[in-house]
């Protein structure tokens, strides 16, 4: 549930700045072809649950970890000069941070908290950086 509402917020606040955001899914069909640039995926990345202190009922905090993995054709660009897309790059990291840090989903326990961001990938003028996100849920039976 949490990646959905992280999808919304970010077609919400920054389908502007992106020309595709979308899920897991569509960044397994990109892996080799990026398409449209800039594009922002969701991918939920690790979760760790803690251990249940209750006697008669289940409820355990999962801490979880949350991708937005930006694609940026820097090809496309006017100028080959390594540094000409660095704020293009940076801009779009402000904008994916600027609508997450701090907002809280419905379904989360508490607010969205930046872990890291890292460049994962530089081939062919495409650039793929990777922005970590932290959040937490509460899972127990179904009600």
């Amino acid at each position: 549930m949490i990646t959905a509402e992280i999808l919304d917020r970010l077609r919400a606040r920054c389908g502007d700045v992106f020309a595709t955001i979308a899920t897991t899914h569509d960044l397994a069909n990109v892996a080799d072809n990026p398409g449209t640039s800039p594009a922002a995926y969701v991918v939920p990345l690790r979760e760790a649950s803690a251990a249940n202190d209750r006697m008669t009922d289940v409820l355990q905090r999962c801490e979880s970890d949350i991708g937005v993995i930006i694609v940026l054709d820097e090809s496309a660009s006017s100028s080959s000069s390594s540094t000409s897309a660095s704020p293009d790059l940076d801009a779009l990291k402000a904008a994916v941070r600027d609508a997450l840090i701090g907002w809280q989903p419905a379904s989360a326990e508490v607010a969205i908290t930046h872990v890291s961001g890292e460049l994962t990938q530089g081939r062919d003028g495409t650039v793929w950086w990777e922005e970590v996100f932290a959040t937490a849920y509460l899972l127990g039976p179904a009600t």
